[in-house]
């Protein structure tokens, strides 16, 4: 911009020295001796006119001016940081290069440098773009097929499908072959079934249903002839009450505190004794009511839990939630307690404890849930 003014030289030199070194005015116009002259403030020089002004700014390196913000910059990377900062220039600072828009150069950055849109950085080599795809939590690529997913749970079905990649440590395998190997030898793996599994208890579980053991275990229930793959399944079967015998858990607890005269596995302290021998505490039916709404949710009254709805609340009274634990493990350095017999078998028969290897233990349980279950009068 050009001003004509009045004063002296050595008061623009004063003006000039106070302003920013970053960007100035530099098309000051003065009067000189008379005359009309152009004046770099930034340079203290005077010119004869506009045009040896302008050629002085194109040719000094002090002077880097951006045209289309009328700003002039002291340093060249001063200038070209304006350009690829400011959103009103389309500049690739790889090339030196001006766009028209910013389609143009995001079309040049695509075409002509190894360019990542997501994060708007160039690398060198094609080398480092692709170590960036991969190492990225931003990015779901596949360096063999060159390829871009959506989402990571879509890169780790094309690698399962397409590279033979393990889904749990994400190495790739040849063959089919190979990657069956590598389940076998560092995870949790059912050969037969081709599955994976996250814990030893899940595997040990799928290993003894019935997808992999004989339904040989019947149910003595008058009126059922349903098969279980273990003692604890058919336990759970007259706990359930589904049983067509009618066999409740209560009745189920009665009848083991029975035959179970050594307490072997029952607790006699949590029994009730009597001429006849001991027996199982007696079970006491609640029900809640409307009036167990807390003002957000409906509460046990004997643990403090909430639930949403009134028959959830019911469903837990019911359940041996908060029944005596009558049961316990025989194992000495176990000893653990269990409200039902179903849970206490299951306990036996996952073997944390060791305690299915007692013989004394093993024969009971075969002789009380499997063969003393058929005596006792359904």
């Amino acid at each position: 911009m050009s001003n004509y003014l009045s004063t002296e030289p050595s008061i623009y030199k004063m003006a000039a020295q106070c302003m920013s070194d970053v960007m100035t005015s530099h098309n000051h116009v003065v009067r000189r001796d008379g005359l009309t002259m152009a004046y770099c403030e930034r340079c203290d020089r005077y010119f004869p006119h506009d045009a040896a002004l302008y050629q002085h700014e194109q040719d000094s390196s002090i002077h880097n001016i951006c045209s289309d913000c009328d700003i002039d910059f002291t340093t060249w990377k001063g200038l070209k940081e304006h350009w690829v900062q400011s959103r009103k220039h389309d500049y690739c600072q790889h090339c030196d290069r001006h766009f028209t828009s910013s389609r143009t150069l995001q079309n040049h950055l695509d075409r002509d440098h190894y360019y990542c849109a997501t994060h708007g950085k160039v690398f060198d080599t094609p080398i480092g773009l692709k170590e960036h795809y991969e190492q990225s939590r931003d990015h779901h690529y596949c360096q063999r097929c060159n390829l871009h997913l959506q989402y990571d749970s879509a890169l780790v079905d094309h690698m399962e499908k397409q590279h033979f990649a393990c889904r749990f440590c994400r190495t790739s395998h040849k063959t089919e072959a190979a990657r069956k190997e590598h389940f076998s030898e560092k995870h949790l793996y059912c050969e037969p079934c081709n599955r994976l599994f996250q814990s030893k208890s899940n595997l040990d579980s799928h290993l003894s249903s019935s997808v992999h053991q004989p339904r040989n275990v019947f149910c003595p229930g008058r009126g059922c002839n349903r098969a279980f793959v273990s003692a604890s399944a058919l336990v759970l079967h007259f706990e359930s009450g589904i049983c067509p015998s009618g066999l409740t858990r209560q009745e189920l607890n009665r009848l083991v505190v029975r035959a179970d005269r050594d307490n072997l596995i029952t607790n006699p302290e949590r029994l009730i004794a009597g001429p006849d021998g001991a027996r199982a505490p007696p079970t006491t039916t609640t029900w809640a009511t409307e009036l167990s709404w807390n003002g957000d949710a409906y509460q046990c009254f004997l643990c403090n839990r909430c639930f949403g709805k009134l028959v959830s609340l019911n469903s837990h009274l019911q359940s041996p939630r908060h029944e005596e634990k009558i049961y316990r493990c025989p194992n000495a350095t176990c000893q653990m307690q269990f409200t039902t017999l179903g849970s206490f078998v299951q306990h036996a028969e996952n073997g944390g404890c060791g305690v299915r290897q007692f013989k004394q233990v093993k024969s009971a349980l075969d002789e009380m849930i499997v063969g003393g279950m058929r005596s006792l009068t359904f």
